[in-house]
């Protein structure tokens, strides 16, 4: 499936209508921006705010055309950007300290591109498992393949990329609901983006003058973990699979702990 260019003005009209989740905070701590993945939802992160309320400010929000958040159009990576930062510098909830960003799958990619485009204001960026597969590694040939199915009939496709993400870890009960509600999406919003994010190309890791971190389940590729290794440093939680913040939030939480310790201690900060 083509994509379209952005139409001028869409992320300002998608970050007026964004549904966000602001929980307050420490003052003299940054704003931790949780970042869904692709046809997910902003709730799936609610064991690691439950954990994390009282410690750091938060922001979790619905990206445009998923959860509860509507959206003008299709979008890509960039524009996914840069809708969040229109919707984190708008007046009613503006936020002008420091920000970790911290992106699951997709959110990863959406994280990374944010980060960049704050420059000083980003204190670090945290991945869960953004690349189970190798963005940037992937042939016009290997995206399309991957495409494919989806277009052919999205809930099967979609069963399958759970089914495929998943370990003996990944409790059935969750795997039946991501089945369920990943299904739900607007297939005329989801293959565009998802397209999108197939071809995305992961230059803003080199761009980056903030701690980058990554807690992957056990199913990323070595290539992956080859181009991410000059800029990334990595924690595997072993046997897991592709939602492991919710297959196992306790582990991913305490890992969360450790690494916002380690970005407020970065030397550059």
């Amino acid at each position: 499936m083509s994509m379209t260019a952005a139409p001028a003005g869409k992320p300002a009209t998608d970050a007026q209508a964004l549904v966000i989740d602001a929980v307050h905070g420490p003052e003299n701590r940054p704003t931790l921006v949780f970042i869904h993945g692709w046809c997910c939802r902003r709730d799936y992160w609610q064991a690691q705010v439950d954990a994390l309320r009282g410690d750091y400010p938060m922001w979790v929000a619905d990206l445009p055309g998923h959860g509860d958040s509507p959206a003008s159009g299709t979008h890509t990576i960039e524009t996914l950007a840069d809708t969040l930062i229109q919707a984190l510098r708008r007046d009613s909830r503006g936020i002008s300290g420091p920000v970790v960003l911290i992106g699951h799958s997709m959110g990863g990619a959406v994280a990374l591109e944010a980060a960049a485009r704050l420059g000083p204001q980003a204190a670090g960026v945290i991945l869960v498992d953004s690349f189970v597969i190798d963005y940037g590694g992937l042939d016009a040939d290997t995206q399309g393949a991957i495409h494919a199915p989806f277009r052919a009939d999205f809930s099967a496709a979609m069963a399958d990329l759970i089914d495929n993400t998943s370990t003996a870890l990944t409790p059935v009960a969750l795997k039946a609901r991501l089945k369920r509600e990943m299904a739900d999406a607007d297939p005329a919003r989801a293959l565009p983006l998802w397209a999108a994010l197939l071809a995305w190309q992961p230059d803003a890791l080199a761009q980056l003058d903030c701690p980058i971190h990554a807690i992957n389940g056990s199913l990323i590729p070595d290539s992956a973990r080859t181009r991410c290794a000059p800029w990334v440093s990595e924690i595997v939680v072993p046997g897991t699979g592709h939602f492991l913040q919710m297959e196992v939030p306790d582990q991913v939480n305490a890992h969360l702990r450790d690494l916002l310790a380690d970005i407020a201690a970065w030397p550059a900060r």
